[in-house]
């Protein structure tokens, strides 16, 4: 549905820790996280050599535009992105 699959889990599993929500929610949202893979008390972040993902690819696409950044860095970078299916 287009959604960033750990924002949705994120989201999900502060519902399931949020005392406002019912019980009956929260079982849901257990279920939803384990049919994810996941669960609501679990991580969860997908990590490249023990650092955040998300913040690694970034910080590889960012490398790409950046003028600064040798040709060679640059060919690290794409095959990197390529690696993770993020090109």
């Amino acid at each position: 549905d287009g959604k960033d699959a750990g924002n949705v889990a994120r989201g999900l599993k502060a519902a399931a820790h949020n005392p406002r929500v019912s019980d009956e929610a929260k079982e849901r949202v257990t279920e939803r996280l384990h049919e994810m893979g996941t669960g609501p008390d679990e991580a969860g972040t997908q990590t490249i050599n023990g650092k955040d993902a998300g913040n690694v690819l970034r910080g590889h696409k960012a490398a790409l535009h950046n003028p600064h950044v040798s040709d060679e860095a640059k060919a690290n970078s794409e095959k990197i992105l390529r690696e993770h299916d993020a090109l």
